[in-house]
């Protein structure tokens, strides 16, 4: 009851603005209709890894890489693609520390959850490795999660995977560069108890690291990983 006043009195002196072009926001969203409409959907792609198909399809179906080689996660659900406005948004929280966009971008991915998929046991964020931390200050992927986490009522670990290797920055490298710099990135610590976990992060661009967070949660007694992300690259 607390909450929903402090929501009221938020609304009512801070209401809600677009952050691409300052209209008021549509609903309880920093954006507004024009710029939610103008965003590019993922609309048809790979359940398994949400590669975008450049002609609509109207069953579930599995791209060629999924068919020749199968990645450690289920399934991906990714309602955007990385382009124009939606990369602008993740750029300005990864880069310019804009948190707002955490926010935002944890409503808009709730919103496709809760059409598309089964609701995972618990929410683990991409860790970042302890020298990454330093550099940039906070973890997007935890921003994302933590909004997520109270809307959808989902537990949240932050504690039982750690990221143990630097794997340094994977953007221009290909995508058989990128697998084998995940190799052993990440480590179990802490007893995993959940059955099935939603894997936390930004974007996805080939699902390297998804994947070997994936096979390292598996190998810990983790029957069903999924992935959640804002854009598809």
């Amino acid at each position: 009851m607390v909450n929903n006043w402090l929501n009221i009195i938020q609304k009512k002196l801070l209401p809600p603005r677009c952050v691409l072009c300052a209209s008021p926001g549509h609903g309880d969203l920093d954006l507004c209709l024009g710029c939610l409409t103008d965003l590019p959907r993922n609309l048809s792609c790979c359940y398994r890894c949400g590669e975008h198909f450049e002609t609509a399809i109207d069953m579930p179906q599995l791209c060629g890489r999924c068919l020749k080689k199968s990645p450690a996660f289920d399934e991906t659900y990714a309602p955007f693609l990385y382009q124009s406005q939606m990369r602008y948004l993740i750029g300005q929280l990864k880069f310019a520390n804009d948190y707002k966009n955490a926010r935002l971008m944890a409503a808009l991915l709730a919103e496709h959850i809760v059409d598309s998929a089964e609701l995972p046991d618990c929410l683990l964020p991409v860790p970042l490795h302890p020298k990454r931390y330093r550099e940039r200050g906070f973890n997007q992927s935890i921003e994302i999660a933590q909004h997520l986490s109270r809307q959808l009522h989902i537990p949240l670990d932050l504690h039982s995977c750690v990221r143990q290797r630097d794997t340094g920055h994977q953007t221009g490298l290909p995508a058989k560069q990128r697998r084998k710099n995940m190799r052993l990135a990440f480590k179990i610590v802490k007893p995993l108890t959940f059955q099935h976990v939603a894997i936390i992060d930004d974007v996805m661009t080939t699902g390297a690291t998804a994947s070997a967070l994936a096979a390292t949660l598996k190998q810990a007694g983790v029957g069903k990983v999924d992935v959640w992300v804002c854009a598809r690259a």
